[in-house]
């Protein structure tokens, strides 16, 4: 074997370690000695083939950006009634958690409990989930008339600053002491209804003007 290949596969054997590691704990919890033990890696070879925890930590975020895009991609739909697409779309979303807890782990401590010195590197990591998302909802806003004034632009502009503030509001209660398993369902179980209100507004579609 050459040492490409045995490179390759001890590469492998540390990231399905940390996989399971990154899977169950947080990022302040997790630490290269378990990955170690977990993985049957000397801790030497760890630290020649990855520089550090941080490197790895963000490979398996990105792995898990990668893998739900992918799964989305491939299950949702691209045509339909527009409130039967976003239902889908959240309950394909929901399936991926489900189908891989590790994963949503990963996925949701990525995002309400970044390590702070992380933070950057973390948001360039969503670029493409971001543009998925974004380009999801593009496709969506072409089966809706838009208010008189509000352009598809304006719209997108308004959903990426909901969705910001939204995911804000549950950085804030990760702080706090609390079920963390309790605040990701909470999290996505207001996650429908966030979309609904930035589509259809929060007023009765009979209302007076």
């Amino acid at each position: 074997m050459r040492q490409a290949e045995k490179t390759q596969i001890t590469r492998a054997r540390i990231l399905a370690a940390a996989l399971e590691e990154f899977g169950q704990k947080s990022y302040a919890d997790a630490s290269v000695n378990s990955i170690c033990a977990l993985g049957h890696i000397p801790k030497g070879l760890f630290y020649h083939n990855y520089k550090s925890k941080d490197a790895l930590y963000l490979e398996c975020v990105k792995l898990c950006y990668h893998q739900m895009v992918a799964y989305m991609k491939e299950r949702c739909p691209q045509s339909g009634d527009v409130k039967e697409r976003l239902r889908q779309f959240l309950l394909i979303r929901q399936a991926f958690f489900e189908e891989n807890p590790g994963f949503s782990n990963i996925f949701f401590n990525a995002v309400l409990q970044p390590p702070e010195h992380l933070v950057k590197e973390l948001t360039d990591l969503r670029t493409d989930f971001n543009g998925y998302l974004t380009q999801s909802y593009l496709q969506i806003l072409q089966q809706l008339p838009l208010r008189k004034g509000v352009t598809p632009g304006m719209a997108l502009e308004y959903f990426l600053g909901v969705c910001e503030v939204f995911n804000g509001y549950f950085r804030k209660q990760a702080e706090q002491a609390g079920d963390y398993h309790t605040l990701i369902h909470d999290h996505e179980d207001k996650l429908s209804w966030v979309f609904d209100v930035m589509l259809y507004g929060i007023a009765a579609q009979d209302s007076p003007d």
